[in-house]
């Protein structure tokens, strides 16, 4: 996947998810997520208690994940998530937790 595959071409995903999403896994499911999808980024905790999700990728790929994020089968219990699109910068070498 690179961002000048023209059947694919790469997005970002920054996805702020709230809810009891810390301390259950989360990052580490969202990584595995991620992986198997392909995607480079990454997931980190921050002090409100939110994850923030970065991730770049087919869009295709992007949407699953954010289905994912919003799904039961994500760890703990997801309030709300917040999802923005932009143009990928190829800042990510591979998808990484924070």
């Amino acid at each position: 996947m690179t961002p000048t595959d023209a059947a694919n071409p790469a997005r970002r995903l920054t996805a702020r998810v709230t809810g009891e999403v810390q301390a259950v896994g989360f990052r580490y499911r969202t990584l595995q997520q991620a992986n198997r999808l392909g995607l480079t980024g990454v997931v980190s905790n921050h002090s409100d208690g939110s994850v923030l999700v970065v991730a770049e990728g087919p869009e295709p790929a992007l949407e699953e994940l954010l289905h994912w994020l919003n799904s039961p089968t994500a760890p703990g219990t997801v309030d709300a998530v917040q999802d923005s699109w932009s143009d990928a910068t190829g800042k990510y070498g591979s998808f990484s937790t924070e």
